[in-house]
């Protein structure tokens, strides 16, 4: 019985010290566990100090930064005021002073006298047979002058060596001013000193050009009538109805223009558009002596966002607006003789001053460019070169 006891008493005292080392073991690591939260806790105010010091140097730099932002806005509006009033001043002075025109060698060839014709026609076109010109760059631009409306034409006799400059101003008028040379326009106030000449009906638009001494123009009020009239004489020498049906703009920037007319160093073109294909220009070959239709084309040039086009040996350039305010580019290019492809045309841009160009006149035999744009009269010097180079 005394042995039996004696065990019990053992077996009860190890269980008692299995028990304290548990509970010295447990002890142990709550201990060592609110250590680490104590730790925790440290670092995370740390974090929580450093946080709200961060923020308060972002507010900071923020306050600097919308101040300098108003400070800057501040600075750019002067600097608008200023610009605007140095327009204002240069656009007096150009109107007072009006600057020379063009380069000597342009004046030169413009007001270098025609070959007589055979039967003694100052204004016969030198001919220009087997026209493989493109263009290959713009080599300088020159503001004439700022006389008119904000839309317009002026160009010369594109089929002729004369020095004479013809300019139709606004998109709807019946009167064209016909003046000697760049010189006398340029030292013209508006167009008062030019001659008169009053057609016998209104045109429409900026697509009228001038062509071996006439002027080809859309007739307003009547659906498409282009007419053709004689300088010399003062009378119609031609008219016929445009075969084009539900007619559109031809140009999406200039909407009162259905019919652009051009002429090259081959003849005489036509630029519409029409509901059928109203994304895109068309392009037709006009008789210039019947004004029957020899050719038509569908080109691939999109007609929204353009501006004007011209026409160099039967290769047209449409213009387009581009998102800088002072250029316009050359963006698409369509060869009736599929000897420039699109992706293979030049990359032009023609600096621009104000608005956008309301038309663009080629002269073949000065290689120059006729604008208007926004009432300024402006020229552009080609630099071309052979379409068989390409």
């Amino acid at each position: 019985m005394r042995a039996v006891l004696l065990v019990v008493a053992v077996t009860l005292g190890l269980a008692g010290g299995q028990n304290q080392a548990l509970m010295d073991y447990l002890e142990h690591r709550l201990l060592a566990i609110e250590e680490h939260i104590s730790v925790w806790q440290e670092e995370a105010s740390h974090y929580a100090s450093e946080l709200r010091d961060f923020q308060h140097q972002m507010l900071g730099l923020a306050q600097g930064l919308r101040k300098q932002k108003d400070d800057l806005r501040a600075s750019l509006s002067t600097v608008g005021s200023r610009l605007d009033r140095i327009e204002r001043e240069m656009d007096y002075v150009e109107n007072q002073n009006p600057p020379q025109p063009c380069v000597d060698t342009d004046e030169q060839l413009a007001e270098q006298p025609e070959p007589m014709g055979q039967e003694g026609d100052q204004t016969r076109p030198t001919e220009l047979s087997d026209c493989t010109d493109m263009i290959f760059s713009i080599k300088a631009m020159k503001i004439l002058k700022r006389s008119g409306s904000s839309k317009g034409v002026w160009t010369k006799d594109a089929g002729s060596r004369s020095g004479k400059v013809y300019v139709l101003d606004d998109a709807a008028e019946d009167t064209l001013y016909e003046f000697d040379s760049f010189r006398h326009l340029s030292t013209s106030f508006r167009f008062t000193h030019g001659v008169p000449v009053k057609l016998p009906s209104p045109w429409s638009g900026t697509g009228y050009t001038v062509y071996n001494a006439h002027v080809y123009y859309v007739q307003e009020g009547r659906a498409f009538q282009v007419v053709k009239y004689n300088l010399q004489n003062g009378s119609i020498v031609e008219s016929a109805v445009f075969p084009v049906e539900n007619p559109v703009p031809v140009y999406g920037l200039t909407p009162s223009t259905y019919i652009d007319l051009a002429a090259d160093g081959t003849g005489l073109w036509v630029l519409y558009a029409n509901r059928r294909s109203d994304r895109n220009i068309c392009l037709a070959k006009m008789d210039p002596d019947t004004l029957d239709i020899e050719e038509m084309w569908d080109t691939p040039c999109p007609r929204a966002n353009a501006e004007a086009a011209f026409i160099v040996c039967g290769t047209v350039y449409v213009v387009y607006n581009t998102k800088v305010p002072s250029r316009s580019r050359v963006q698409c290019v369509f060869d009736v003789d599929d000897m420039i492809p699109n992706d293979m045309a030049p990359l032009l841009y023609l600096p621009r001053r104000y608005s956008s160009h309301s038309s663009l006149k080629y002269h073949p035999l000065e290689q120059q460019i006729y604008a208007w744009d926004d009432g300024y009269q402006v020229l552009y010097k080609l630099i071309m070169k052979n379409k068989l180079e390409v």
